[in-house]
């Protein structure tokens, strides 16, 4: 990018926000040459990363950054052989647990961050040279005692003497404190010294090191200690020698790891500048930019980066498609730099992967090049005037201008005649926009308000100015040319009616036309926003009814669905407990019939009545149209009454009392033992009849009962009630042989089969099918 342009719309405040969002020195660094890219699919990386960071950030967390220093110098120095210090060997560690605790934060972190996570992975864990580095250091630099065997004997070594040292000058301060200006021991050029008065230097005797400003002390090593002394300094030697050997095996190891520590450099300053870059959008609250190619550039309430969310006016711009070009017309102090330069900075803030104070959904064009000429700076090194300096910079901005460029003119052709001015602005205009290049241009001549609308691919554009105030509003009116509103502001400073009244008669006829134009179209301009806002709010209030009528037609499924649910379980229970009761009835027949009580055609006329009745109960138990229960007769059933079953649906004869609560009932030619509750008197039994009323259900025909049976699919608990059912009518229609089809699939059903044939008396005889008549997948029965 043009590094004028940059200057020109203050870029590098933007870069100084990201650069004190970094948390290390060498993020820093890299923030300070971030620069806008050219490259679509880079810029769409960058917001991307930005991105993921800010998702970070949104959740209360926090990319774990420590302290860092730039090792690059050490290890340039350990690849060469030099020994490092200490401290440059500490913030090799300090390098290796930041990368570490970054890629275990990211590996672990319970979001989608796959950009991020390719950058953790590039670094390496070095945790055996980090141990090795922080078991012999701390973090101010200094070797342990145990950093090694030998350095901790020495620094034992040199505890002793420093301790004998102590005591002989002790026994000095008390022998001889007259002589003393002070009893302290102190260390002058690394030897212990006493602070001896100048009248008894030579009754201490010894070696002078040093003295006071007034030259009335010396301090003086006395001579019982200066073999000490020398043993002592001796010890310091050999702790320096083993120090620096220590610090020679440490740098031999770290020499053999720098391209990887160069790489985990690099990948964390990375990381550190896109969470830099991300805290800077979370605290200007801004959005990710929809990106494009086609000059596209449509924001809602867009704001000024560099100004504060509290004083920042937020405007809506649109350019692009239709039209290409913007003219901004209106007074001076009107705010059309300002929205000038707001273009061009969220322009390049998006094209370095920054966010832009911007609404959702806000999309940006990418442009190779950005132009501007801003700001009317006279030229004193060349002695060149406004208009000079400003007509330099465009001559060398209309050299280089394409199809792919956003060029930005402030106050284009001011600084001359307007007229002249006014006509040199138009051409330029036109020349950039026969190029096809996108441009951005504010101006103070009223011609160019005309020129916008005599051009297609222009949009008219002006800054709301406050007359009631004398203050801008500093939003931008699309579609709307600026007025200058002097004579407005003229008015409420006190200038006379009848002076502007004068004044006004100077106006031509188009100048007055065109005032009154632009009146009208900011009347209608401010009429159609407040009907849009209207408009807004009736879909967001009609938009809440639908979710909320959504929200009442969901919850009233859920009730539907709970209340069919109880319906069904309640029915499904009815029935249980009624297909219990008639099966303790049929295997009351049954132990009946195997006690051959019953002769055959009778046990196939009570099976089929149960058959019947079954069905009957099933439909009105489903239907589960009432809950009331059964009408109970008063009168106390006595034996030979008529009954009818209420649970079987069957009318019959009272044959027995068995107890209080339960009959013996004759329903047909079958006897059941029936609970009082289930039974309904009819009447009592007519003496005249010979025989007993017997009423007992229709038997369906049974004129369509094929010779043979085919059971496959069914379950088998249907299966087998079907073979029963058959077996009876067969027997009834007086079939000698017939044929049930099974199938052979797992063989359960067959052994079913074979079960019910075992206890079924009326079956003489069985086989499984011949080779022409389906083989172990039919069972032939022979019956009685």
């Amino acid at each position: 990018m043009n590094e004028q342009t940059l200057t020109k719309l203050e870029y590098d405040k933007i870069i100084a926000l990201v650069k004190q969002e970094a948390a290390t020195s060498i993020g820093k660094s890299q923030a300070e040459v971030i620069q806008p890219s050219v490259d679509m699919e880079a810029i769409e990386k960058l917001q991307a990363e930005t991105d993921e960071a800010v998702d970070i950030l949104r959740r209360n967390k926090a990319i774990p950054f420590s302290y860092m220093e730039d090792v690059t110098p050490s290890l340039k120095r350990s690849e060469i052989g030099g020994t490092l210090h200490s401290s440059d060997i500490v913030h090799i560690a300090q390098l290796i647990a930041t990368g570490r605790n970054i890629k275990t934060f990211i590996d672990e972190i319970e979001m989608e961050l796959p950009l991020l996570k390719g950058v953790t992975d590039e670094i390496t864990t070095l945790k055996h040279l980090e141990k090795e580095i922080t078991s012999k250091i701390d973090e101010d630099g200094n070797l342990y005692d145990d950093a090694s065997p030998a350095l901790r004997g020495i620094r034992q070594s040199i505890q002793h003497n420093e301790s004998n040292i102590r005591d002989r000058l002790h026994q000095l301060t008390k022998t001889k404190s007259k002589m003393l200006s002070d009893s302290i021991i102190t260390i002058r050029n690394q030897r212990y010294v006493l602070p001896v008065k100048q009248e008894y230097k030579g009754s201490i005797g010894g070696i002078v090191h040093d003295q006071s400003s007034s030259g009335q002390t010396l301090f003086m090593e006395p001579k019982a200690i200066i073999e000490l002394n020398n043993q002592l300094q001796q010890s310091y030697v050999k702790e320096e020698q083993e120090i620096e050997l220590i610090l020679q095996k440490l740098t031999g190891e770290i020499a053999n790891h720098t391209e990887t520590l160069a790489v985990n450099q690099a990948q964390i300053a990375e990381l550190d500048v896109i969470h830099a870059r991300a805290r800077t959008s979370v605290h200007m609250k801004a959005t990710k930019p929809i990106l494009n190619n086609e000059g596209v550039i449509d924001l809602k309430a867009a704001r000024h980066p560099l100004l504060s969310l509290d004083t920042a006016v937020a405007s809506d711009i649109f350019l692009g498609e239709s039209y290409h070009a913007m003219v901004i017309t209106g007074p001076n102090t009107g705010g059309k730099t300002v929205t000038l330069k707001t273009i061009g900075l969220i322009v390049l803030m998006a094209q370095s992967g920054l966010q832009i104070p911007a609404s959702d959904g806000g999309k940006v064009a990418c442009y190779q090049r950005v132009f501007a000429d801003i700001g009317d700076e006279q030229s004193i090194e060349q002695n060149l005037s406004t208009f000079s300096s400003h007509m330099t910079n465009i001559v060398q901005i209309m050299d280089k201008v394409d199809e792919e460029s956003l060029v930005l003119f402030d106050e284009l052709g001011a600084g001359t005649d307007p007229q002249e001015g006014a006509a040199l602005a138009m051409s330029i205009l036109d020349k950039v926009i026969a190029i096809k290049a996108t441009v951005v241009a504010t101006t103070h001549y009223p011609e160019l308000k005309a020129y916008g609308y005599n051009k297609d691919t222009v949009m008219n554009a002006s800054v709301e100015f406050d007359v009631a105030s004398l203050q801008p509003t500093y939003r931008l009116l699309m579609g709307v040319p600026g007025r200058s509103n002097a004579f407005e502001i003229s008015e409420r400073l006190g200038l006379s009616s009848e002076t502007i009244t004068h004044a006004k008669s100077y106006l031509g006829l188009d100048s007055k036309n065109v005032e009154n134009m632009i009146v009208a179209l900011e009347n209608t301009k401010k009429s159609a926003e407040n009907k849009e806002a209207e408009a807004a709010e009736t879909v967001e209030t009609a938009q809440q009814l639908k979710q909320d009528l959504e929200k009442e037609w969901h919850t009233f499924q859920k009730e539907k669905e709970k209340m069919y649910e109880k319906a069904e379980e309640k029915a499904n229970k009815a029935l249980r407990k009624a297909r219990e009761e008639a099966e303790i009835i049929v295997e009351e027949v049954r132990q009946m019939k195997d006690q051959s009580l019953w002769k055959e055609h009778e046990w196939i006329e009570a099976r089929k009545m149960f058959d019947e009745a079954q069905p009957e109960l099933t439909e009105a138990q489903d239907k589960n149209t009432t809950n009331k229960p059964q009408k109970q007769s008063t009168r106390t059933i006595q034996v030979g009454d008529e009954i009818k079953h209420q649970t079987l649906n069957q009318y019959g004869e009272v044959v027995e009392k068995k107890n209080d609560k339960e009959y013996i009932i004759q329903v047909g030619q079958m006897k059941m033992t029936a609970k009082k509750k289930d039974l309904e008197f009819v009447g009592k039994k007519k003496q005249e009849q010979p025989e007993p009323v017997t009423h007992v259900v229709k038997q369906a025909s049974t004129s369509n009962v094929k010779p043979e049976l085919d059971l496959r699919g069914e379950r088998y608990e249907d299966a087998l009630q079907k073979l029963e059912k058959y077996v009876d009518d067969a027997l009834m229609q007086g079939y000698p042989r017939v044929t049930i089809i099974h199938g052979k699939g797992t063989g359960a059903l067959r052994k079913g089969v074979e079960h019910f044939i075992k206890r079924t008396p009326a079956i003489k005889n069985h086989r499984l099918g011949a080779q022409g008549e389906g083989g172990s997948g039919v069972t032939v029965l022979e019956l009685q």
